[in-house]
């Protein structure tokens, strides 16, 4: 009987307890099936969950947008992986605003960086930083380290080969952006596209990785992300995940490491848009 009591007891304790988050942070991942991307949230999934685990971080998962009806001041990071702002409708839209003017972190992941229609909410516009305008098809290239100081690059060596769908942007919305990687357009052929389309790339400046501070929030932008079979590569894992970690906590930013290049502005020449 007194065991039982004692059972009884500390069940209660444990039911009446006040629930603590057992992480450093606490992330939503939306991740959005879509006619482009949906064979990559399945690989995704389980790769995230893992990252959450090593680096002591709690992950909400979600495979649509009903958090943005609710409260998200919980949230020290939102990761829009291959997620469209135009998914969000409404007042959806007014609390991704509210959320980063308080303070948020937000990490856009390939699909995220194209909207549709441009133009229909300039605000999300500018806080990823560039309009995507086209890209060719799939190709193996060069990627380029151009800051690293930053914690997207910490665990990528200076030139990286990588192979996946080249966004190519216009000129930036925002002034503060800070380029991460660059793709060597020398190394893949810009001009390989579906019949019918056209694309001629950016030139010598062509980022695919950047970020900025935004109305009060921090943002991480990454272009790469295409291929399901990406979200089980180390590198890519580590780019993300360091983009994250700066996003969630605006900790990881090494200001004494030298620059391996100095930006440069390019022209960038107008083109036509498709899907992604």
């Amino acid at each position: 009987m007194k065991r039982l009591l004692v059972a009884c007891l500390l069940l209660a304790a444990v039911l009446t307890a006040p629930a603590f988050a057992q992480g450093q942070f606490k992330v939503l991942v939306v991740a959005i099936p879509n006619r482009y991307h949906h064979d990559y949230a399945v690989v995704a999934k389980p790769q995230f969950e893992r990252m959450a685990q090593a680096h002591a971080f709690d992950l909400d998962w979600r495979w649509n947008t009903t958090p943005f009806d609710g409260d998200l001041s919980g949230y020290a990071a939102i990761v829009l992986l291959n997620t469209p702002g135009d998914e969000l409708k409404g007042a959806q839209r007014a609390a991704l605003e509210a959320y980063v003017r308080a303070g948020g972190g937000v990490v856009a992941v390939h699909r995220a960086l194209i909207f549709n229609p441009p133009g229909d909410w300039p605000w999300f516009e500018k806080l990823i930083g560039r309009a995507f305008r086209i890209h060719p098809m799939v190709q193996t290239a060069t990627v380029r380290v151009e800051d690293p100081a930053f914690p997207a690059t910490f665990g990528l060596p200076a030139r990286w080969v990588w192979t996946d769908e080249w966004y190519e942007f216009g000129e930036p919305l925002v002034p503060s952006l800070r380029t991460v990687l660059s793709v060597d357009e020398r190394s893949y052929d810009p001009a390989r596209i579906w019949p019918g389309q056209t694309a001629r790339g950016m030139g010598a400046v062509h980022p695919v990785a950047w970020y900025h501070a935004y109305d009060g929030g921090r943002v991480f932008v990454t272009a790469l992300g295409h291929t399901p079979a990406l979200y089980e590569d180390r590198l890519y894992l580590e780019h993300l995940y360091g983009g994250l970690w700066w996003a969630a906590t605006g900790k990881g930013i090494d200001a004494a490491a030298p620059k391996l290049r100095s930006p440069r502005r390019g022209q960038c020449p107008k083109g036509t848009s498709s899907g992604a």
